[in-house]
């Protein structure tokens, strides 16, 4: 029976090397004092409908001022998602 041929396998050359490109990153800096200002506004919100007992801030809203004062807690927390 006769042998085979052994295939020879190319030399292994390494990529070409990739020179380091400058990232730009955005300046993100508005995120964090807009992020507490939210968390502020809507724990304010929370705290000063408890404290009038419903008549402020927005009396026709009667126990959906909670909602609006988590609401912008809520928003606070979609801005943090911004954070580098």
């Amino acid at each position: 029976m006769p042998k085979s041929r052994i295939r020879k396998k190319a030399d292994f050359t390494p990529p070409a090397s990739k020179q380091a490109t400058n990232l730009k990153l955005t300046n993100r800096s508005w995120v964090a004092p807009v992020m507490l200002a939210l968390f502020l506004i809507g724990l304010a919100w929370i705290v000063l409908f408890y404290v009038t007992e419903g008549d402020l801030p927005i009396k026709s809203f009667g126990n959906w001022n909670i909602v609006a004062g988590f609401g912008f807690i809520a928003a606070g927390f979609g801005v943090s998602t911004q954070w580098k």
